[in-house]
């Protein structure tokens, strides 16, 4: 300490800094910087769903043309409103209320910083001593980082592989106590790549209203399904237990820089409203960053002017990616995969230790492969299931084959001898 100092009264946040180590973000940084700089291999992202970057994955002109539309008109340079503009909020209310049995207004609609602040909000808004929630493993890990933020207690429950990553209900009835406030799903799949049936929604929206919680339901990956199982948004059983639906056009225009999100109450028994739930989503709104107010702007025409074959091409892409993925894993005998994906842009790989040598567990494999091969893959623990891989399939198809066979280079170099 300088001469004739005094003892500072700050220091660093432990628990914040622990929290955030742990997110995917966290965890691509530690693998990034574990890429051999001298190597002259192309690094192969496999790590992040941000296929933003690749020319089969651009977003249509459609968007485009709105957001400039938006931006020259100079009619949204000012400050929006703390749950978002009501142009927007209206239009979202519109393109969300397709084959719902009741309707929402724009009153349910809360414009966000992308599902990142959306699951902030609601985290934040729940969360009271003694209070529990139930989360999925494997699951976003952004959802224990800020549990830990604001001290809510996690309980895990289990997808289960062997019947297609659906909810363990048997874990979650058990698992609930009456300080449990709420549970999450992700659907379409986040890390799994599974799409929950229309059946095992509704048992999920049963069970919670038998618990007295509500379901928080991240659907940032809503309508990327292309397998045989139809996309069905959890809001169609606001009927029966009260709904937080987080959204965003990231995925599905591919604008994750963009930044625009939603959340959306489905309640129309107002039970949200009479618990004081919707007051404090307002309130912490209050106190928080808004999205820019021209890409507000831009939503109606975003959702009014986008084709049905800009969405085609993007599921179709994906449908490829998912094949490629799959297969190539297929033929590399330390890697299982339970189930082929059938949405969102990822699947969940089983790593068999007991093939390799000189690998530890999942980090160790993801920090070799990144240093040997440059290619990023998370590793299992950062989404809650140690020796398992979390492998994205949205990028270039050739790029994918690329890097696939490097990973597979890989498990033969460090293949137990037999």
């Amino acid at each position: 300490m300088e001469s004739g100092a005094k003892k500072w009264g700050f220091q660093r946040t432990q628990g914040l800094e622990a929290a955030s180590t742990t997110t995917v973000r966290g965890y691509l940084n530690l693998l990034m910087g574990n890429i051999n700089q001298d190597s002259c291999l192309t690094v192969v992202p496999l790590g992040h769903g941000d296929p933003s970057h690749f020319p089969s994955f651009r977003t249509t002109p459609a968007a485009e043309d709105a957001i400039v539309d938006a931006l020259r008109s100079a009619k949204h340079n000012c400050y929006a409103t703390t749950v978002g503009i009501l142009p927007a909020r209206r239009a979202l209310a519109d393109y969300l209320n397709r084959d719902l049995p009741y309707k929402l207004s724009p009153d349910d609609v809360y414009l966000t910083n992308g599902c990142t602040q959306g699951i902030e909000v609601v985290i934040s808004i729940l969360s009271r001593p003694g209070a529990n929630i139930l989360l999925p493993r494997p699951g976003f890990p952004l959802n224990e980082a800020w549990c830990a933020y604001n001290h809510l207690e996690m309980r895990h429950y289990d997808l289960l592989p062997e019947k297609g990553w659906e909810v363990d209900l048997d874990a979650v009835e058990t698992l609930a106590d009456e300080n449990t406030v709420a549970m999450v799903i992700i659907n379409p799949g986040n890390p799994c790549g599974n799409v929950f049936s229309y059946e095992h929604l509704n048992k999920i929206a049963v069970t919670a209203r038998k618990l007295g919680i509500l379901v928080i339901a991240d659907e940032a990956y809503d309508n990327l399904a292309f397998g045989s199982t139809p996309y069905v948004p959890m809001r169609v059983f606001g009927l029966t237990v009260p709904i937080l639906t987080m959204g965003s056009i990231s995925k599905r225009w591919v604008v994750p820089g963009w930044r625009l999100g939603w959340l959306v109450t489905s309640d129309p028994d107002g039970i949200l409203q009479k618990s004081g739930v919707i007051d404090s989503i307002t309130g912490f709104l209050n106190n928080s960053s808004d999205p820019a107010t021209f890409i507000q702007a831009a939503i109606p025409q975003i959702l009014e002017n986008t084709k049905e074959d800009f969405f085609s091409k993007i599921i179709s892409t994906l449908r490829e990616c998912a094949d490629i993925c799959y297969n190539r894993i297929e033929e590399i005998p330390s890697l299982t995969c339970p189930k082929k994906p059938e949405g969102s842009m990822f699947v969940m790989v089983k790593l068999n230790l007991s093939m390799l040598e000189d690998i530890n567990d999942d980090v160790d494999f993801c920090l070799k492969l990144a240093k040997e091969e440059s290619v990023i893959i998370l590793p299992g623990r950062a989404v809650e299931l140690k020796n398992w891989l979390r492998v994205t399939f949205a990028i270039e198809p050739s790029l994918l084959q690329e890097g696939l066979a490097r990973v597979e280079a890989f498990c033969q170099r460090h293949a137990k001898k037999q």
